[in-house]
């Protein structure tokens, strides 16, 4: 692969809000906090990650003709990727609005994401699209598309790396008829409790076994702040991500590890190395309030310095 791959992104471009509670929180009732608004969406933020790790971009996304999607093509611009989203000028752009407590964990999150469903599941049959597949080195893409979506963009492709990010265990199921396909599948405990079909409390080994029973080779499971696991044809590891300094914002932070280390095994190193990088970046992005987190070589390097290295498990 190249010093600087060319990876396609294909999902969710949005508009995230973050509301975050201030004191303790009450359900059911009023509670004082602060909310912030900027643009996000699965697929992009780890976009985002990857091209500070020294990728280049394009965006294949879909969004409304409204003043959200001013604000999503601004962030996309921005950040240097190429724009080949399409806008539905009688649609609301999507968006996602989580809500934290004063820790920054998530209380529940609200995604209104109908125009994915309904837009994206055309779009990838275009001619565009094809082109912009076979243009990139490599594609990203979230489980934010349908399913016809999902299984045209593997058939488009085969033959390149496809990393996909699990955004949430309603939809990682949509994964499910091209695991097969996929080069490396980024999820948290819970979404990959949800595609193998176990419980939610089911052991990490019951998991990894029934995600390999459904057809996927390789996996990165994370599971809060206990080990990330790993998997692939040379067997399983875990690495344990260091305490955070301080503690911004969790928003993101999944999306961060996937985009540091698709980066990373585009350059060429095995998942073993490449996760590490990942880690470093989930760090960084857990002690900004940014959902990508801003970060140079020093600070980078520095942070990477505090991951440990892979350790096999049984």
């Amino acid at each position: 692969m190249t010093q600087s791959p060319n990876i396609l992104a294909v999902g969710g471009a949005h508009i995230d809000r973050r509301g975050q509670v201030s004191g303790a929180y009450v359900p059911a009732a009023s509670n004082p906090g602060t909310m912030r608004e900027d643009v996000g969406g699965g697929v992009f933020n780890a976009l985002r990650t990857a091209m500070r790790r020294g990728a280049s971009a394009s965006l294949l996304s879909v969004r409304g003709g409204d003043a959200a999607a001013e604000a999503v093509a601004r962030a996309i611009a921005e950040c240097g990727a190429a724009d080949l989203s399409v806008t539905f000028l009688d649609r609301t752009t999507p968006s996602y609005t989580a809500l934290l407590d004063r820790e920054g964990e998530l209380i529940v999150g609200f995604a209104d994401m109908a125009l994915y469903d309904i837009a994206f599941p055309k779009q990838i049959r275009r001619a565009k699209a094809r082109e912009a597949v076979s243009a990139a080195d490599a594609v990203l893409c979230d489980a934010n598309l349908p399913v016809p979506a999902l299984e045209r963009l593997a058939i488009l492709a085969d033959g390149k790396p496809l990393f996909a990010v699990a955004i949430s265990p309603a939809k990682v199921v949509r994964l499910s008829s091209i695991l097969g396909r996929l080069t490396l599948l980024f999820m948290n405990h819970r979404e990959a409790a949800a595609l193998a079909e176990v419980a939610r409390e089911a052991a990490m080994r019951d998991v990894v076994a029934g995600l390999q029973k459904a057809g996927l080779e390789s996996g990165v499971v994370t599971s809060g702040d206990d080990a990330i696991l790993g998997f692939d044809g040379k067997g399983s590891f875990a690495i344990r991500p260091p305490a955070a300094r301080h503690v911004a914002d969790v928003t993101g932070a999944g999306d961060a590890l996937a985009g540091a280390t698709v980066a990373a095994l585009l350059r060429g190193l095995d998942l073993r190395q490449a996760l590490r990088e990942g880690v470093a970046a989930a760090l960084l992005a857990v002690e900004s309030p940014d959902a990508v987190p801003k970060f140079d070589a020093a600070s980078f390097a520095e942070a990477l310095a505090l991951v440990p290295r892979a350790e096999e498990v049984a």
